[in-house]
């Protein structure tokens, strides 16, 4: 919108009028001010006080909108009232319509955090059986991503629109709509496959927030998935940031695809002396003390023979990938430590024959006859 801020201040010449037109805009500030502190302390009021507060994540994403909002009404209702000049009235209702456009998007996309927030907190992923949280936790925040950038556009669109040069400028494009989409579509081709692709992983869920990958070899738990990329912290806590259309391409480890129960394997290369049995009955009675084991499965096997020692494997369960990893560790330290103690002879060991050749040459035997005749009576 053209301003002509001359006559702005030309037409101003009654001072008085301006002022008590200013002190009424800003009385229905404050109105609106007042209207939404009591509006807050309402809704803390009334809600039930629980952990997980309905009006505490209300308040907390769209306070600042309803902040910007309620006063921006009570203006909006007194405008009518006000006797301003003809250029700084329509100066007034052209900066009120754009914050009241920005105001109402706010709160759209402050709705759409706080049913999302609304959702993560029926859907707990801190309990042991996490898989359907984790279902509804990936698609709601992958959703309310793409409302939110929608929200956005739009506000910004309709914030645009309210110049005069820019819907001049906008009719032309559509004049030209047929090209420019053409053009658009080559250029953002890339773009728009990465797009798709977050969408369809959002569908399909190949992974969840919290799942328990394998990524470039490396090993870690979703923590974000946009629709661009995904971030995996890793156990030492570096974050691998992943396109989301290697998901889609590449092959990778998915530990909790399913459930969150693993088996793990620890490998022992002890001598041929080893008593199995005895090492057997170790494991189970180390198992069975520790918490860390869910009890579902255990084993103890001979898996390989080589020219020096032989090869054990110990079979374990655990409920999820860290203890599965702290029980092998625990395990495999508690093991060695009982061969120490009580069978060292049972480690692997090189063996070694020394002596001269002659001395390892067989004896006769009893049956040969002497090179010298026995001497006679």
């Amino acid at each position: 919108m053209q301003i002509d801020w001359s006559k702005v201040f030309a037409d101003s010449a009654d001072v008085t009028s301006l002022l008590v037109s200013l002190g009424l805009l800003v009385l229905a500030g404050l109105v609106g001010y007042v209207a939404y502190r009591i509006l807050r302390l309402v809704l803390r009021r009334l809600l039930p006080q629980t952990p997980h507060n309905v009006a505490e994540i209300l308040l907390r994403h769209s306070g600042g909108a309803l902040r910007l909002l309620l006063p921006l009404i009570c203006v909006l209702l007194a405008e009518p009232a006000v006797r301003l000049p003809g250029e700084a009235s329509r100066l007034l209702q052209h900066v009120i319509a754009i914050a009241l456009i920005m105001g109402v998007g706010w709160l759209l996309t402050a709705l759409v955090r706080v049913m999302r927030d609304y959702l993560f907190l029926r859907y707990d992923v801190t309990v042991k059986d996490n898989l359907r949280a984790r279902q509804v936790r990936t698609q709601v925040d992958v959703v309310a991503k793409i409302l939110i950038a929608i929200i956005l556009v739009l506000a910004l669109a309709a914030v645009l629109m309210t110049f005069d040069k820019v819907r001049q400028v906008g009719v032309g494009l559509l004049a030209s709509a047929g090209m420019v989409g053409i053009i658009a579509g080559f250029a953002a081709q890339h773009s728009l496959s990465t797009l798709f692709a977050g969408l369809q992983l959002a569908l399909t869920q190949p992974i969840r927030l919290d799942d328990v990958v394998t990524v470039e070899g490396e090993w870690g738990r979703i923590e974000e998935i946009t629709l661009t990329y995904v971030v995996v912290c890793i156990w030492d806590q570096r974050r691998l940031v992943v396109p989301v259309t290697w998901f889609l391409h590449q092959p990778f480890q998915n530990w909790t695809r399913t459930t969150a129960e693993l088996l793990g394997t620890v490998l022992f290369y002890v001598d041929y002396g080893v008593d199995v049995a005895a090492l057997r009955a170790e494991l189970q009675q180390l198992l069975a003390a520790s918490p860390l084991w869910d009890g579902r499965a255990w084993g103890l096997q001979v898996t390989n023979a080589t020219e020096r020692c032989l090869e054990l494997r110990a079979l374990m369960s655990a409920a999820d990938a860290s203890r599965a990893w702290e029980l092998r560790c625990d395990m495999r330290e508690k093991l060695l430590i009982w061969l120490q103690r009580h069978h060292p002879e049972q480690l692997p060991r090189l063996r070694a024959e020394v002596g001269s050749r002659a001395s390892l040459s067989p004896p006769p035997a009893e049956s040969e006859t002497p090179a010298t005749p026995p001497a006679g009576r």
